[in-house]
């Protein structure tokens, strides 16, 4: 017989695990968009050679400050986010598991996409605001921003306002679908992959039946490395689509099919694997962090509750 599922902490474990692992990665991930959304120039030259050189250069500019430059609406809006997507697929979980305790692979995947499908309301104006505040220092170095929607601001306050005010909210909302492609499809992989993962690994010796924190910590590690290659393509493309400032002569997209076959006939299929070491080195550690927090059962024991096996 199944036991009540335990949503608050769930959700507070999701969030708190959120905080930690995206302070901890977020300069990564600054190195990630910017190589993504550098384009080729005329002359064939690249801002950016590689991760180091991008990080190097950006740090010269711009500090440590510029290396966390958008982490703010991230760190405030990643709260929500993996508090939905976890505590989103071990409620998935719990309910697609068979009065024997038995859930197969096909249901796993279903819950992890569901999980993903959930988190797409926070997600789609997190990525949008942060990828303007991560990619500004790149734009402003190449040159003078033309064409696009030039939105010149320095904070996501002012271009969450800025976009609402021309657009409605659902100016906030521009790249759902591609972000929906990406997270889902994520999802899909990456939690059936972690918890298969995180079985193997020895248990706890306090009768809550969890595996160790570096088994959590390795399996979240390995799935997320994973996932993060599978569907960096949608990553690539879902960046290029949200970018609201273009420099001069950058291209524009009018959607996920254009933008692929533009991308594809001009700079190859190579360039869909932009920044996937970089995105390993993301999603890899944010991941393995967050699931080891989101195991240790701090909701829980702040709340007085019982911590269960997921």
């Amino acid at each position: 017989m199944k036991t009540e599922f335990p949503l608050l902490p769930k959700i507070v474990n999701g969030g708190i695990a959120g905080i930690i692992g995206v302070t901890c990665v977020f300069p990564i991930d600054l190195v990630k968009t910017r190589l993504q959304n550098q384009q080729i120039g005329p002359n064939g030259q690249l801002m950016y050679r590689s991760m180091i050189d991008c990080f190097s250069k950006t740090f010269r500019r711009e500090g440590l400050i510029g290396m966390y430059r958008g982490s703010a609406v991230n760190i405030l809006l990643i709260t929500p986010e993996k508090a939905i997507k976890l505590a989103a697929n071990d409620f998935f979980r719990h309910k697609l598991t068979d009065d024997n305790g038995k859930l197969s692979l096909p249901r796993e995947m279903l819950s992890g996409g569901s999980a993903g499908l959930c988190q797409i309301i926070v997600t789609t104006p997190m990525e949008l605001l942060k990828i303007q505040l991560q990619d500004a220092g790149r734009v402003s170095t190449k040159g003078v921003i033309e064409g696009g929607e030039a939105i010149m601001a320095t904070s996501a306050t002012a271009i969450a306002l800025k976009l609402i005010k021309t657009r409605g909210i659902f100016g906030l909302y521009r790249g759902t679908a591609a972000t929906m492609l990406r997270d889902v499809s994520f999802s899909v992989i990456y939690f059936p992959l972690f918890a298969n993962l995180n079985k193997l690994g020895p248990k706890r010796k306090d009768g809550s039946g969890e595996s160790v924190f570096w088994a959590s910590f390795l399996a979240g590690c390995c799935a997320g490395s994973v996932a993060a290659v599978s569907v960096n393509p949608f990553d690539v493309i879902k960046t290029r689509l949200q970018v609201l400032n273009k420099a001069k002569g950058e291209q524009t997209y009018n959607g996920i099919i254009d933008a692929f076959i533009k991308i594809s006939k001009q700079e190859g299929y190579k360039t869909f694997l932009k920044g996937a070491v970089c995105r390993v080195m993301v999603i890899a550690p944010l991941f393995g962090i967050a699931q080891t927090v989101y195991y240790l059962g701090v909701a829980e024991f702040l709340l007085g509750i019982k911590q269960t096996a997921h």
